[in-house]
């Protein structure tokens, strides 16, 4: 009996990225906590897991306790820096040109890292340049750019590749439509797109789309983010789970690295750190049963219309 028999590889899979700039993790780990004071744990333990892709942002506010969690872990020599994928993500209020460089450096800074392996535009929207950044005017409404274009701010990125400190760039929060904008000017085409997907939003022409480019997709919210209509209780999922004797959540996630999609999974808890990385491969069956049976459509986060990331409760 061989060693890969009953040992699964789906958690190991990594995905080639265009641009020569490597491979990417299929399971990642985000770090948008709702409290700011358990990254650097949560980091810690989510390397120690076995998660080896890590999904940052100038936005999170919290680059630095991320920064602190790689220092103390790359130092004890266990892992190597070059074992590590680390994302990160310009935010809106630096579209400018003359502004990507300098946030792209401080985000370096604050990571505590030489290069970043792929640099995203959180966002399609320009916000008002400058250090607020959720800029709002007297009614509350955001004060957009309109003097900058998305390309303008692409072709920024490009040359950070070209300077080689940044090996892979992106976009995150974009319609299919936005991005074919960008595939058909691009220089450097991008490598990832980092967009809402779980089995309420499989968004496959996207993902055909990017197939045909070579670009990875990431999925964000790959649980559906715990909100009503709650994936993980959908009737499929949970006779999936217990057929296979599985968690609806380890369901969706092998669900999303088998369909070719990476994907973000976040959490400061330990036993689910554990669960989100246990993932094994679904059979046939299982996967036909989520992408036929399962009829729900529904987006929970609103960026892609406003570029102000948050999700929307709703109920059924």
């Amino acid at each position: 009996m061989s060693y890969e028999s009953f040992y699964d590889a789906l958690r190991d899979t990594k995905f080639p990225l265009n641009h020569g700039a490597g491979e990417i993790p299929a399971v990642g780990f985000g770090t948008l906590f709702r409290d700011p004071s358990v990254t650097t744990q949560a980091v810690k333990q989510a390397l120690e897991v076995g998660f080896r892709h890590f999904d940052c942002a100038e936005r999170y506010r919290n680059e630095e306790q991320v920064g602190v969690a790689l220092h103390e872990v790359l130092a004890a020599g266990k892992i190597r820096r070059e074992d590590v994928f680390i994302t990160t993500k310009l935010w809106n209020t630096n579209h400018r040109p003359e502004r990507v460089q300098p946030a792209f450096e401080a985000s370096c800074r604050r990571l505590q890292v030489d290069y970043i392996d792929c640099y995203l535009i959180h966002t399609p929207f320009a916000f008002q340049s400058g250090d607020n950044q959720d800029p709002r005017d007297e009614e509350g409404h955001v004060i957009y750019d309109s003097g900058v274009t998305l390309i303008e701010t692409w072709r920024a990125l490009e040359r950070l590749v070209d300077e080689g400190r940044c090996k892979a760039i992106g976009l995150s929060d974009i319609t299919l439509e936005r991005l074919r904008e960008i595939v058909a000017v691009a220089r450097i085409k991008p490598a990832v797109v980092q967009v809402e997907s779980h089995p309420y939003l499989p968004e496959w022409e996207l993902l055909e789309f990017c197939k045909l480019h070579g670009i990875i997709v990431l999925a964000f919210a790959p649980l559906g983010h715990a909100m009503e209509p709650n994936v993980l209780q959908d009737p499929v999922m949970t006779q999936i789970a217990q057929r296979l004797q599985k968690t609806p959540a380890q369901v969706a996630l092998a669900w999303s690295v088998q369909r070719g999609v990476a994907f973000l999974t976040t959490s400061a808890t330990l036993s689910h750190i554990r669960e989100n990385f246990d993932i094994s491969t679904l059979p046939h069956r299982a996967m036909h049963e989520i992408k036929e049976e399962i009829t729900t459509r529904i987006r929970f986060n609103s960026v892609v219309e406003t570029g102000v990331p948050g999700f929307i409760p709703r109920k059924k």
